[in-house]
């Protein structure tokens, strides 16, 4: 069994005065997809938010790679290989594409590795290297994710969050986007997938737990999950 790349122990968040996320456990092998699974309001996007420095933590730990990093800046954790696609992609509206894809390789100096990877981006999604030109901001909700996630890529981390990469797509556009998704992980990239569409996420990862309230309240293979009446009940729509 491979070692845990990122392990959350006694996490607790609060926005004024509501604790959002009450003490959970968990954590994400190298080389693992992981779903974290939900409700709406049940604390997943308040903790991939900690995790990544973006959200300040009223107790615990988040280590990763072995270390403790909570109050960590986000700068310092993606120098780190940490990074993260958020809810509504974030892209930057007045560049082009291929400028925002440059912005994710900030931290790298390689020019010919990083036009590499450019190069590699634009393999995976042909539409954006047809609108290589084109600003962000001009662009439909599907394209704008894959080029977050494009984005994410450049800056080659070991560990990407993704934050509801489906919200709002066509399901043409869900299936391309679950599909990059699973190429990525196979590239050896570790996923924590935090997904409203609950069953494509489980069919995808190879473990998940079930966030409730703030609280973890079950775990298991993707395949038990899947399996559960509980789980099939509340977010399966079965």
């Amino acid at each position: 069994m491979s070692e845990a790349l990122l392990q959350i122990k006694g996490l607790k968040v609060a926005y004024g005065g509501i604790q959002a996320v009450k003490g959970i456990d968990f954590e994400v092998r190298s080389g693992e997809l992981v779903s974290l699974i939900g409700a709406n309001g049940a604390g997943k996007t308040t903790t991939l938010k900690a995790i990544t420095g973006m959200q300040p933590i009223t107790d615990g730990q988040i280590v990763y790679q072995g270390r403790p990093v909570q109050g960590r800046g986000s700068f310092e954790l993606v120098r780190q290989g940490l990074a993260m696609v958020p809810e509504g992609r974030g892209v930057f509206t007045r560049m082009t594409i291929t400028e925002n894809l440059l912005m994710g390789a900030y931290i790298r100096s390689d020019k010919k590795a990083i036009q590499a990877d450019i190069d590699r981006i634009f393999e995976i999604f042909p539409r954006l290297k047809e609108r290589r030109d084109q600003l962000a901001g001009t662009m439909s909700g599907g394209e704008q994710q894959m080029l977050a996630m494009g984005r994410a890529m450049m800056c080659q981390p070991k560990l990407l969050l993704l934050d509801e990469p489906s919200m709002g797509l066509s399901p043409i556009m869900v299936d391309k986007i679950f599909e990059v998704v699973s190429d990525i992980a196979k590239q050896g990239v570790t996923i924590l997938l935090v997904e409203q569409n609950a069953k494509r996420a489980l069919q995808l990862a190879s473990r998940g737990y079930v966030m409730d309230s703030g609280t973890i309240s079950m775990t298991g293979t993707s395949d038990e999950l899947l399996h559960d009446p509980r789980v099939r009940a509340a977010y399966l729509g079965e």
